[in-house]
């Protein structure tokens, strides 16, 4: 019976991980009018990821701003 515990644990973690990692993967892909409006948003009010974020249902501030930084960050 501990066995058997022990397994359906290891399966939810893992499980966990796999949902974690596409979550991640997808999040990080924008639509053309996600990026239009993260654009034109940073030009009106600047880093306010949070202020931004609100406009673009499930995106965080995080996100926004992982997003802008990997894209649009000057410094080399």
């Amino acid at each position: 019976m501990a066995n058997l515990d022990n397994s359906s644990t290891d399966n939810v973690s893992v499980d966990s991980r796999e949902e974690s990692s596409s979550q991640d993967t997808s999040k990080l892909e924008f639509s053309e009018d996600e990026e239009i409006l993260i654009t034109r948003m940073y030009n009106l009010v600047g880093e306010r990821w949070p202020l931004i974020a609100g406009r673009i249902p499930g995106r965080t501030a995080e996100e926004i701003e992982k997003y802008w930084t990997s894209r649009y960050s000057t410094s080399q």
